[in-house]
C-alpha cells in the first residue's frame, strides 16, 4: 500500500535538491588588475616593435622574437616605452634601474607641488605694536611658504564708528608687506569686519 505522505517528501526532497542547485553558482575568478608601469619582455603582445638598443641607437622595425633575444644577450630587459605608437617603441634596459628611476622623478614632482593655501590673521584696529609685529612674522613665514594671507580685522561695539582707523590700520599691513606680497584682493567690509587677501610674489 502506497503511503501518501512519501510522495510528498519525495517531491519536497527533489525541490530542496533544485533549489539547492540553482543557489550554487560557479566562480568566477576576479578579473586581472591592470598592471601599473610599462610591459617588459614576455609582457610585450605584439609582432614587432620599433627597436631601440642599450646605447640609445635606433634599430628600425624588428619582430618581437629577434627583440628579446638581443634583450638577453646584453643581459638586459625589453621595456616598452610608448604602447602608442604603431609599432610600439620598445627599449633595451636595466629595467630594476628604470623604475627606480621613474619612482625617484615621481618623489621629486610631488616634493616640488605645493598646495596653496589660505592663512588667516585676525586683527583688532586697537592692535598694540607688540601684538602687531607677532602677526607680521608670521604673515611673512605664510608668504615664504608660498600660502595666501587673509587679513581679517574685526570691529566690536563703539569700533564701528571709527572705520578709518581700520583703514589706516591695513594699508600699514599692506606697506610692510609689499616686499613679499602683492594685494589679491583690495579691503571690503563684510558685516562687523574688513577683510583684504594678500598673495605671495
Amino acid at each position: 500500500m502506497a503511503r501518501p505522505w512519501a510522495a510528498g517528501s519525495l517531491r519536497r526532497n527533489s525541490a530542496t535538491a533544485e533549489e539547492r542547485s540553482a543557489i550554487r553558482r560557479p566562480v568566477k575568478a576576479p578579473p586581472p588588475t591592470p598592471k601599473e608601469g610599462p610591459r617588459v619582455n614576455e609582457e610585450i603582445r605584439v609582432r614587432q616593435v620599433q627597436l631601440i638598443d642599450k646605447d640609445g641607437a635606433n634599430k628600425g622595425v624588428i619582430d618581437i622574437e629577434t627583440a628579446l633575444t638581443m634583450a638577453a644577450e646584453a643581459g638586459l630587459d625589453l621595456v616598452e616605452i610608448a604602447p602608442n605608437s604603431s609599432p610600439p617603441v620598445a627599449k633595451i634596459l636595466d629595467f630594476g634601474k628604470y623604475k627606480y628611476q621613474a619612482q625617484k622623478k615621481a618623489a621629486e614632482a610631488r616634493k616640488k607641488q605645493h598646495v596653496v593655501e589660505i592663512k588667516e590673521i585676525k586683527i583688532r584696529p586697537m592692535i598694540d605694536d607688540h601684538d602687531y609685529d607677532v602677526k607680521m612674522r608670521s604673515m611673512r613665514r605664510f608668504f615664504e611658504e608660498g600660502d595666501k594671507v587673509k587679513v581679517t580685522l574685526r570691529f566690536r561695539g563703539r569700533e564701528l564708528a571709527h572705520q578709518e582707523l581700520g583703514v589706516q590700520l591695513l594699508e600699514r599691513v599692506k606697506s610692510d608687506a609689499a616686499a613679499l606680497a602683492k594685494v589679491e584682493q583690495e579691503p571690503k567690509f563684510e558685516g562687523r569686519q574688513m577683510i583684504m587677501v594678500l598673495a605671495p610674489r
